[in-house]
């Protein structure tokens, strides 16, 4: 019988430049956004906490608050996974429009290769990427691939009725999509390495945005006119489901595994109706008292809809864990809720330990 650990995290992409160059969503929305209205980039319109966040060096205090605490929580689940020597590390993340693009697009994808290599300070430009560890920017990753995990896996859930789709080589992506080797990278950074086969299971959170906004925060232009909205993607329920057959194919598998869910919750540059600024708190806040308690039908019961409205598209990762821990009988050990207003998204740490 297989063992199984849970882990809940994020994969910000800021978390990996220093604090003082200020590469933060809200910079980039604030300068290259023409759909915010002029008014509410001035920082006297804000929200008064967002404002108190911001503070008088464009955020930078409050990043270094924002990134120690992060880390800490990044350290406590590092721990908790080698303490728990898995054979397989499988974590649950979105594709934003890298590896999968106009020629394919599919809800779920078990990414199954016999390894994978990822140069993160390489930008697409050929620019470098400054980071915290300073890295250099030929710097590349390797990482152990669990491909016959992977058959097991995809075999086991089409035998319970569900068609997912799998890959043994890339596509589009030289290497991981950032939901994954952020997640590694985080994973691991004292640097200490990290020799875990890893089997990376895509979600398409971003459904209707996914071609439109190309993965970004702007929405993509034909001929003067915007793309028009993608089919969505799958809701929560059918992540939650998908997550429980994981867990049962895991539990019948010889493997010890740890299932981790990799995401923000809201994000400020889905959410129009906070002009594209700051994330859903208030929505995001519900979602946590509702895990705190191991409340999971209420998971279940929300549509793509409020997902949508809420900017918590890649939720939708955390919604796999969290089926995969009910079917557990898990609840969680939270390590940390960092809520913010600057710094795009609403973000949890957290454990479901055996």
């Amino acid at each position: 019988m297989g063992e199984i650990l849970g882990a809940g995290t994020t994969h910000y992409p800021p978390l990996i430049t220093p604090d003082e160059d200020r590469g933060f969503p809200l910079t980039r929305t604030l300068k290259h956004n023409d759909k915010v209205p002029e008014e509410m980039k001035l920082p006297t319109n804000w929200p008064e906490p967002m404002r108190i966040e911001y503070g008088e060096d464009e955020g930078l205090k409050s990043a270094a608050e924002h990134r120690e605490r992060l880390v800490k929580g990044f350290r406590e689940v590092r721990s908790a996974i080698d303490d728990f020597k898995p054979d397989i590390v499988l974590i649950w993340g979105d594709d934003q429009y890298e590896n999968f693009k106009e020629d394919i697009i599919p809800p779920f994808c078990i990414l199954a290769y016999d390894e994978f290599e990822g140069q993160p300070y390489n930008n697409r430009d050929g620019s470098y990427r400054r980071n915290v560890w300073d890295e250099p920017q030929e710097k590349s990753f390797v990482y152990k691939g669990a491909p016959e995990a992977g058959r097991a896996l995809t075999t086991g859930l089409i035998n319970q009725g569900f068609d997912v789709a799998y890959a043994y080589q890339k596509l589009h992506e030289n290497g991981l999509g950032h939901a994954f080797l952020n997640t590694l990278l985080f994973l691991d950074y004292d640097r200490k390495g990290f020799d875990y086969p890893v089997l990376p299971f895509s979600v398409n959170c971003y459904g209707s945005s996914v071609i439109r906004n190309r993965g970004g925060a702007i929405t993509q232009k034909k001929n003067g006119v915007d793309l028009p909205f993608d089919p969505p993607g799958p809701s929560p329920k059918r992540c939650m489901e998908i997550g429980a057959a994981t867990a049962r194919v895991f539990k019948d598998s010889p493997y010890r595994v740890a299932l981790v869910g990799s995401s923000s919750w809201s994000h400020a540059f889905l959410t129009p109706k906070n002009h594209w600024l700051w994330p859903d708190v208030e929505s995001d806040r519900a979602r946590f008292e509702e895990l705190k308690d191991g409340d999971y039908d209420s998971w279940r019961r929300i549509s793509t809809d409020q997902i949508e409205d809420a900017g918590q598209q890649e939720l939708l990762n955390w919604m796999c864990l969290a089926g995969a821990m009910e079917e557990m009988g898990r609840k969680p050990e939270i390590l940390d809720y960092v809520e913010t207003y600057v710094f795009n998204s609403n973000k949890c740490l957290a454990l479901f330990s055996p």
